[in-house]
């Protein structure tokens, strides 16, 4: 198991860090295959119907979804984990490279927490409206109910593409975490800290590539900036917690991915299992609020 010693005192001090090198190639190899494999499925469906005329087969994972989306931006609807729910992405959750950088922060009762995203962030010049990408300051603890205002839940955010100022990737405001839970809004883009009441702190650049972890606390502002390059970037954002503390979300499916003590309890839960539970919470009709505001 990898020393991230480091990396843990940056986070307690900042409340972030960019863990370099956590995953190898050969583990996120198979999300990338599966997420492609999404998107050409979307794209001959959408070709079947008549509503593209080219597949952009010969292009790559980052390049070939801008040009669909040129097409036409219903090859992203459906895009996200809990729609897919992907059998790959289902192992990935439980990879031990990156369930080892959890436990440093977290101890090893581990589940994962059912606020988890996947973003191909188009360049600004192909989609430059969507809210779901163009993402605002806020605090992740912005987006749980207040039932889990104890609960110790970090996010763990990963690039499948190269993350840079020009790509879109996140800023970051440092040493936030002794605030608290700011204010929030509902803004154009979603729930948002309001300026008038968001730290005056020096941004740091999360730029990142792939294989490299973002590791933020819930009371660390941040934001995405926009796409300017010609590649989308794609992201999984994802958090964990202390098992048996409150998701945040808990009409939606949070599970044991590693445990020290009941560790049939992750073998237990299955992807068929989570595939369920995503299916039954997507039908629930009741009004849930999951954001504060």
């Amino acid at each position: 198991m990898r020393n991230f010693s480091a990396e843990f005192a940056h986070f307690q001090d900042h409340g972030y860090v960019i863990a370099r090198n956590v995953l190898p190639p050969a583990t996120l190899q198979p999300l990338v295959a599966e997420f492609s494999a999404w998107v050409d499925q979307q794209a001959r469906d959408l070709h079947a119907d008549g509503k593209i005329t080219d597949l952009y087969e010969e292009l790559d994972f980052d390049h070939r979804v801008v040009a669909l989306c040129r097409q036409n931006q219903a090859i992203l609807a459906g895009m996200d984990l809990m729609h897919m729910r992907g059998e790959a992405c289902f192992s990935f959750l439980h990879d031990s490279c990156l369930l080892d950088l959890v436990q440093t922060f977290l101890g090893p009762e581990i589940s994962c927490n059912p606020i988890q995203h996947l973003r191909a962030k188009m360049p600004s010049a192909v989609d430059a409206k969507s809210g779901f990408m163009q993402v605002p300051w806020h605090q992740d603890v912005g987006v749980t109910a207040e039932d889990s205002d104890d609960s110790n839940i970090i996010t763990f955010w990963l690039p499948l593409s190269v993350a840079t100022r020009e790509s879109g990737c996140m800023e970051i405001l440092p040493d936030c975490v002794a605030g608290g839970c700011l204010p929030h809004v509902s803004g154009s883009y979603g729930t948002e800290i309001p300026d008038d009441v968001l730290p005056q702190r020096q941004a740091i650049t999360a730029a990142s590539e792939p294989g490299d972890v973002v590791v933020m606390s819930k009371y660390t502002p941040h934001r995405g900036l926009e796409n300017v390059a010609d590649y989308a970037r794609w992201s999984v954002d994802l958090r964990f917690h202390p098992t048996g503390q409150p998701s945040g979300r808990d009409w939606q499916p949070s599970f044991p991915v590693r445990s020290a003590d009941h560790p049939d309890s992750v073998s237990a839960f299955t992807h068929a299992h989570w595939s369920d539970a995503w299916k039954a919470a997507l039908a629930d009709r009741t009004r849930h609020k999951a954001h504060r505001v």
